[in-house]
């Protein structure tokens, strides 16, 4: 019996870029608006949090701005993130604190899922082991230490567990080395399953295209999650939901409600 009873998709921010970062090799000179999304869930046993979207500071204040997204080393460019999206300010309108969520999930450690964790030190903070090892390498430019190197209460895993009753986490590395997906069982509509950026759009998940960063170039690890998805979402009924697709997610978008 899950012990899952509401279910929020919160849009923290948006990023433009080229469509090259989400579908590998595929959307040269083409960009869109992906959005940088958590998603929180109350159980009988607590609230998660599946991702914490940027870290505020780093996007409003100019000195960081310029130091961590307008320089060579980063090629991605600044997302897009107001006063009013941060996660805080998203849980208020909940009648929630940071203080009243009592563990995040993080996905992976990407600066647009893991630079909120600044906002819930006081939280359990849960990580795949071998993504806390590459994240600080770092394996790629999207690792920003800073997110990550404070005093946190971290809980380092392996393989897939139950974090509750209803909300499984799922290993689905390839986008990065230690990335993990999440499947909610609802107590009344169908499960869905958190793709996070092993699946960055739907035509990820149609096509099996991988995402355009892939941890050691590793395409067919990114691919093999990506049906692993669709096949979990098969045998289990559950929608498959992308990460960082616009459409998908304004189609699903009901903040302040929940699905239940």
């Amino acid at each position: 019996m899950t012990q899952v009873t509401k279910f929020w998709p919160i849009l923290t921010g948006t990023h433009h870029y080229e469509k090259t970062l989400s579908t590998r090799g595929v959307g040269k000179g083409t960009f869109i608006d992906a959005p940088i999304l958590a998603y929180l869930i109350e159980t009988k046993n607590g609230r998660i949090l599946f991702d914490v979207g940027c870290d505020y500071k780093k996007i409003s204040q100019p000195e960081q701005k310029t130091h961590f997204y307008e320089n060579e080393s980063f090629p991605f460019g600044p997302p897009e993130m107001d006063a009013e999206q941060q996660l805080p300010n998203k849980l208020e309108k909940l009648g929630l604190t940071p203080l009243e969520v009592d563990m995040v999930f993080c996905s992976h450690l990407h600066f647009d899922h893991a630079g909120g964790l600044c906002d819930f030190c006081h939280a359990e903070v849960h990580v795949h082991q071998a993504e806390m090892q590459a994240a600080k390498e770092p394996a790629d430019d999207a690792y920003f230490l800073e997110d990550f190197s404070m005093p946190l209460n971290w809980r380092l895993q392996t393989g897939e567990y139950d974090l509750v009753s209803g909300v499984r986490a799922i290993e689905t590395p390839g986008h990065t080395a230690g990335h993990m997906s999440m499947l909610i069982e609802l107590p009344k509509g169908a499960p869905i399953l958190l793709a996070g950026d092993a699946a960055d759009l739907t035509e990820n998940l149609e096509k099996e295209i991988a995402p355009g960063l892939c941890w050691q170039d590793r395409e067919d690890l990114a691919i093999e999650s990506i049906r692993k998805l669709k096949r979990l979402g098969q045998r289990k009924n559950a929608q498959v939901w992308p990460n960082h697709d616009m459409e998908f997610f304004k189609q699903h978008d009901v903040f302040p409600g929940f699905y239940e």
